[in-house]
């Protein structure tokens, strides 16, 4: 399955729970507060100054 930056923090570890581990590493630290469900992984990247697109590479790798 292809992860996308649209795709919410919430969605993305229902479908993929192993990927945590990936945005605990670039520093999203607050993966269970409610808040974080509904942001786009673009979104948290933005609020936690993270390239997008490096993330990106992680996470479909």
């Amino acid at each position: 399955m292809e992860i996308s930056k649209d795709m919410t923090i919430g969605k993305l570890l229902e479908v993929a729970p192993e990927k945590a581990d990936i945005l605990l590493n670039a520093g999203m630290h607050c993966l269970g507060c409610p808040a974080s469900q509904a942001e786009t992984i673009e979104e948290a990247c933005e609020v936690h100054g993270i390239d997008v697109e490096e993330l990106m590479k992680q996470l479909n790798a």
